[in-house]
């Protein structure tokens, strides 16, 4: 079943269930969901699920961020607003990997392409991302190749 089909249901639900805070996050989804059909990487009616676990980690990364400047700025209501929302958000994307698992990947992929250096991050990176793609955060990635590399 696809991405758009489950939020459609759990928005129905939220909404037989009167959570408003609930739905304004599964509005959100959908909005960055119907944006991608428009987008230059769907062809058909079917947003592949690649561009799926883009948008949805970038709409958690957006809130986190959101919630870190609002704490900044003693606003913590909104800060646990956008913790909230961050928290519905991320459980659409699939479970994400342990640092543990995330370093012994990466030393396996640069133990592969044969980087030796800081000038094959971008390698090293580019095969990093794609294997672990929308289980990882690309920076906690970015610091193990960096910490493997140098």
């Amino acid at each position: 079943m696809g991405l758009e089909i489950i939020i459609n249901n759990d928005i129905k639900q939220a909404m037989l269930a009167r959570d408003k805070r609930k739905l304004e996050a599964l509005r959100a989804i959908k909005a960055g969901l119907l944006l991608s059909k428009t987008g230059k990487d769907v062809s058909s009616g079917e947003i592949p699920e690649s561009v799926e676990l883009k948008l949805l980690q970038k709409l958690v990364k957006q809130r986190k961020e959101s919630a870190t400047i609002y704490r900044e700025n003693d606003r913590i209501d909104m800060a646990q607003e956008e913790e909230y929302q961050a928290g519905i958000i991320e459980k659409y994307l699939p479970e994400q990997m342990s640092a543990e698992d995330i370093e012994a990947v990466v030393k396996k992929i640069i133990d592969k392409t044969g980087a030796s250096s800081m000038k094959d991050m971008g390698k090293v990176m580019g095969a990093a991302s794609k294997q672990l793609a929308g289980k990882a955060d690309n920076k906690l990635i970015s610091g193990f190749v960096r910490k493997h590399l140098s």
